[in-house]
């Protein structure tokens, strides 16, 4: 079934941060397995550094048995140091929202496309691209505020997305 242009750009969920996903939900909704973007959704742009929150959130991920990949569209240079930090596989240079990337990411965890979720905070890359792989996506709010003028701009072309979201009586989920 071909996907809507309006569905194309909508999120599975809404979530205040990658903290708020819980194992709950995913067990829920049959998700084993998921895709991390990681700038704005695990750190700030262009940082190594691990926000507290997200360690402890990927601990509680990793005690569930939730299996996870990061898939960045950035180069290995900026991917690799991070995802070794962190101690998670990865993708660098995913060309998002070509699947292309989703496609390699899912393979390293070997699971089926409907048990598996992307976690990111844009919708031109991470929703539309899980939308065409056919996975669902787990938008987070951004973690923090975007300095980079293309990004600000794609932010706010987002707005009318969110808000049919909303409409459509999507419910933006809270950290517990």
């Amino acid at each position: 079934m071909a996907l809507s242009r309006t569905r194309l750009f909508l999120p599975d969920a809404v979530f205040t941060g990658a903290a708020a996903i819980t194992p709950e939900y995913l067990r829920e909704n049959g998700i084993r397995a998921l895709v991390l973007d990681v700038d704005n959704t695990l750190t700030g742009h262009g940082s190594q550094e691990l926000p507290q929150e997200i360690a402890d959130w990927l601990a509680v991920m990793r005690k569930a048995g939730i299996a996870m990949v990061i898939a960045s569209n950035n180069f290995e240079k900026r991917v690799a140091p991070f995802a070794d930090k962190i101690g998670l596989p990865y993708v660098s240079f995913c060309c998002k929202p070509s699947p292309t990337g989703l496609a390699r990411a899912r393979r390293k965890l070997g699971v089926k496309k409907e048990e598996l979720a992307l976690v990111g905070d844009q919708i031109f890359t991470d929703s539309v691209g899980a939308n065409l792989y056919g996975i669902r996506m787990l938008l987070v709010q951004p973690m923090y505020r975007d300095i980079k003028w293309n990004i600000r701009l794609k932010r706010h072309l987002e707005k009318p997305f969110l808000k049919r979201y909303y409409a459509k009586g999507g419910k933006l989920h809270r950290t517990p």
